[in-house]
C-alpha cells in the first residue's frame, strides 16, 4: 500500500468506526487494525487521535461545501440561494450517512464546540457561504433580526433530525419531502 493510500484507509476506516461507535469507542488501535496498518503507522500521519479527528472533519468538508456548492449562483434571490444550498446539503448527508454521523457527533463534542463558535461569531474561514447568506438577509430586512446562532438552530436543527430519522429508518427523504422541509426551513427564519 503506498503512502497516499495508507492515509486514505486510515481516514477512512476512522470515519467508518467514529460513527458507528464514537469517538471513545473507536481507539486507535482499532482504527490501525481496520484500515490493515500497523499501530505505530497510524502516527506517522496524525500525531494523535485529536489530530486525526481534526483532520477527518477537514477532509469532511473539502468534499461536502463543493458539493453545496455545485450550481450555487451568488447573484440570486437570498430565498434561491438558501433553499439551493440547504437542498443540497440534506441530499449530501442523504447520500452519505456516515459523514452525517461523524459531523454530528464532531458539533456536539469539545472538538466542534469551538469550531461552530467561530465559524457562526467568530472571524470568517473556510467556506462560510451560510453564515454569508445569513448575514445579508439580515442587512437586507429580509430575514428575522435574531442571533446568528439562533437563524442556524432554526435552518439546521430540523434539517439534522429529520437526516437523523431518514438514516434510522423514522421517515424515508424523497423528493416529495425535500422541498416541503427545506421550505419549512426558509419559513422559519424569513422576516
Amino acid at each position: 500500500m503506498s503512502k497516499p493510500d495508507k492515509r486514505e484507509e486510515i481516514v477512512r476506516s476512522a470515519l467508518e468506526l467514529i460513527a458507528e461507535h464514537g469517538f471513545h469507542g473507536a481507539p486507535m488501535a482499532m482504527i490501525s487494525k481496520h484500515a490493515k496498518v500497523a499501530a505505530g503507522t497510524i502516527y506517522c500521519y496524525f500525531e494523535s487521535k485529536d489530530l486525526l479527528i481534526n483532520e477527518l472533519y477537514k477532509d469532511l468538508e473539502k468534499r461536502m461545501y463543493p458539493f453545496i456548492l455545485d450550481g450555487y449562483l451568488p447573484d440570486r434571490p437570498i430565498r434561491e440561494r438558501f433553499i439551493h444550498l440547504q437542498t443540497a446539503l440534506l441530499r449530501y448527508f442523504i447520500n452519505n450517512p456516515l459523514d452525517f454521523r461523524f459531523l454530528e457527533q464532531y458539533h456536539n463534542s469539545p472538538y466542534g464546540v469551538a469550531h461552530r463558535r467561530d465559524k457562526i461569531l467568530g472571524n470568517k474561514n473556510g467556506c462560510d457561504v451560510f453564515r454569508d447568506l445569513f448575514e445579508e438577509g439580515i442587512e437586507r430586512k429580509l430575514l428575522k433580526e435574531l442571533p446568528l446562532s439562533i437563524l442556524f438552530g432554526l435552518a439546521f436543527g430540523p434539517v439534522l433530525s429529520i437526516v437523523r430519522d431518514h438514516i434510522l429508518g423514522f421517515v424515508i427523504l424523497d423528493e416529495t419531502l425535500i422541498t416541503p422541509v427545506i421550505e419549512a426551513c426558509w419559513d422559519a427564519i424569513k422576516r
